[in-house]
């Protein structure tokens, strides 16, 4: 590609700064411009529902690069832009105050949106969703010591909400609507170990706990229960899974799923537009099938990718999906993923605050999770990428070093 060629990214997340970045390390010699629609430069978002809604984090904190970062690589930002249209026929990509920037190719990485509640009384004030340092600044003007906070949705952003919170001296309650937390990601056992973590620390945490409406005079008050239980709330959070944003390609033909369907190599339905990150359907090589990730680490994967393949050195996709979420004093690390284990080996006391615990599939190790086990989790991570075959008693066995488990990937 020349230096007159331009690549517009649409999407200023991690997945839109990575891949900017990228192309450079690539050696790319044309424009590339940056655009996304908050007035922010690309950050960090999983600080935003830890250590930014603590205090702990300020705004400048959590940007991936300074302006001049930007500038030095020759990478121009757009912010406070959004793009309405990509007429692919121009190749120009739309915006919503009526201009246009032409491509010679264009990545997608426009990330994905907080599900909304549909039930009545989902528009009260009072009710709020994490996803922008806008949400939120607007959560942490309304939390403060002793208000009942009720959050709605026991994945990690609810449960990584309800630790800020309790340590903020808020009155909080979980509620779930499944049978457990974590229940699509993790398996019974370390939902039953959060669950008691959460309980122990004072969040009133209920499963099989289903909203039938919010109650309030133009703010809510009460969150009525399917059985008809009512309780007090001054706030809600709501954390009830990610839409994927695929409506701009969508709208110009590009074929989506659960996502911009993208293949091995971040290739959309056109030649000359490629996708990454929450937004992407793309196909992962590792685990031979299409999926829609929401993770830091595979949204950076899948920007390279894209970047390559942008650049004409196209790498098919097969990093090894990893996740974390820090809660407390915890940090829970996972690496692959645990669909289909026909074994599980626990490393340590999973009723204490160190553990690790391994799935295998015919005699190969699949998935892992470390709880405060940062060395267990980067010999983890080598392991599960070598579908390492390793007796279940050596892994349960704490004597054994796991790093002498290596050696069966080179065998």
């Amino acid at each position: 590609m020349s230096a007159e060629d331009i690549t517009v990214i649409v999407g200023a997340g991690q997945a839109g700064a990575e891949l900017a970045s990228a192309l450079r390390q690539q050696k790319y010699a044309g424009r590339i411009v940056l655009v996304g629609e908050e007035p922010h430069l690309p950050y960090r978002r999983p600080p935003l529902s830890k250590t930014y809604l603590s205090g702990e984090a300020a705004v400048d904190s959590l940007l991936i690069r300074n302006e001049a970062a930007y500038a030095k690589l020759g990478i121009e930002c757009r912010v406070g832009a959004r793009a309405v249209y990509i007429d692919r026929a121009a190749k120009a990509l739309q915006f919503e105050d009526g201009s246009a920037q032409t491509y010679t190719r264009l990545a997608l990485a426009t990330g994905g949106r907080p599900r909304k509640l549909d039930i009545p009384g989902h528009d009260l004030a009072g009710v709020h969703y994490v996803r922008t340092i806008a949400d939120v600044d607007r959560l942490r003007a309304e939390l403060a010591p002793g208000r009942r906070l009720v959050v709605i949705g026991g994945g990690y952003i609810g449960l990584e909400i309800a630790a800020v919170a309790v340590k903020l001296g808020a009155q909080v309650t979980l509620l779930e609507a499944l049978p457990r937390v974590l229940a699509r990601v993790a398996t019974a056992e370390l939902s039953a170990f959060y669950e008691r973590l959460h309980r122990g620390r004072g969040v009133d945490l209920r499963t099989g706990a289903g909203v039938e409406r919010l109650d309030g005079a133009g703010r809510v008050e009460t969150v009525v229960l399917k059985d008809g239980s009512r309780m007090p709330a001054d706030l809600v959070v709501v954390g009830i899974g990610l839409l994927p944003n695929q409506e701009l390609a969508a709208a110009s033909g590009l074929a989506v799923d659960n996502g911009i369907v993208v293949d091995a190599y971040a290739r959309t339905s056109d030649p000359d537009i490629v996708a990454a990150g929450d937004c992407a359907r793309h196909h992962n090589g590792f685990l031979g099938r299409s999926l829609r990730l929401e993770s830091v680490p595979g949204a950076q994967e899948q920007a390279r990718t894209a970047a390559m393949t942008l650049c004409g050195a196209a790498q098919a996709h097969a990093a090894v999906p990893w996740f974390w979420s820090d809660q407390y004093d915890l940090k829970l690390q996972m690496v692959g993923i645990a669909d289909g284990h026909d074994q599980q080996v626990v490393r340590g006391d999973l009723g204490g605050d160190s553990f690790a615990v391994f799935y295998l599939k015919d005699g190969a190790l699949i998935s892992a999770t470390t709880v405060n086990r940062p060395q267990d989790f980067m010999l983890a991570k080598r392991l599960v990428a070598g579908q390492a075959r390793v007796a279940a008693e050596h892994l349960a066995d704490e004597a054994v070093p796991l790093k002498d488990h290596l050696s069966v990937l080179s065998s």
